[in-house]
């Protein structure tokens, strides 16, 4: 996911989006542990997704609180 995408949507959207992440992260994880995960790189891939949809949501969220 670009960070394009990723600003362009609101805090709601974003905290969507992170959770919908962390699942697919976890499916990885699982899918690692039985032996079925051929392409390991997914998994730095997803942590990194998270990390910048986190980033981002937590950018945002400061910024509202500053307008108040």
């Amino acid at each position: 996911m670009k960070t394009t995408e990723l600003r362009q949507k609101d805090v709601a959207g974003l905290q969507t989006e992170v959770k919908a992440l962390q699942r697919a992260h976890f499916g990885l994880r699982m899918q690692k542990a039985t032996q079925q995960l051929t392409n390991t790189a997914t998994l730095r891939t997803a942590r990194r997704d998270i990390a910048r949809a986190k980033t981002i949501l937590v950018e945002k969220q400061s910024a509202e609180k500053s307008a108040k």
